[in-house]
């Protein structure tokens, strides 16, 4: 499997885990818990950073994808931690998540389906 396919499978489980964190989450609860806030945080970095290292090849081939603001995101977040807007997390864990998961599934899934059937033809 190349890096860039696991960079983006990161990317799709990444997601996942903010969307399981966001059910059922009410704004109040969001701003009262600082741990989902912080998970938050951490788990929006992450999905930058598997962007970031997809190389320019797939990400020119998948413009689809929100490529800058996923990076630019992730960077406001580590080199602005002081200035992190609580209101911009919960907008991009809402809002931004649920079409990121929906552009990478289609992408993702024929990648673990490869992988999955390569296993099967290299096992004794």
């Amino acid at each position: 499997m190349k890096d860039d396919d696991l960079y983006l499978i990161h990317m799709l489980e990444t997601a996942r885990r903010i969307e399981r964190r966001m059910t059922r989450l009410s704004r109040s609860e969001f701003d009262q818990n600082e741990d989902v806030q912080l998970a938050l945080v951490h788990l929006l970095q992450t999905v930058g950073e598997a962007a970031r290292k997809v190389s320019d090849k797939t990400r020119a081939l998948r413009p689809e994808i929100p490529w800058t603001q996923a990076v630019g995101m992730r960077h406001r977040l580590v080199h602005d931690y002081i200035r992190i807007d609580l209101e911009i997390v919960w907008n991009t864990a809402v809002h931004n998540i649920p079409p990121l998961i929906k552009v990478l599934q289609p992408i993702v899934d024929p990648i673990i389906a490869a992988a999955k059937a390569q296993e099967g033809t290299t096992s004794p």
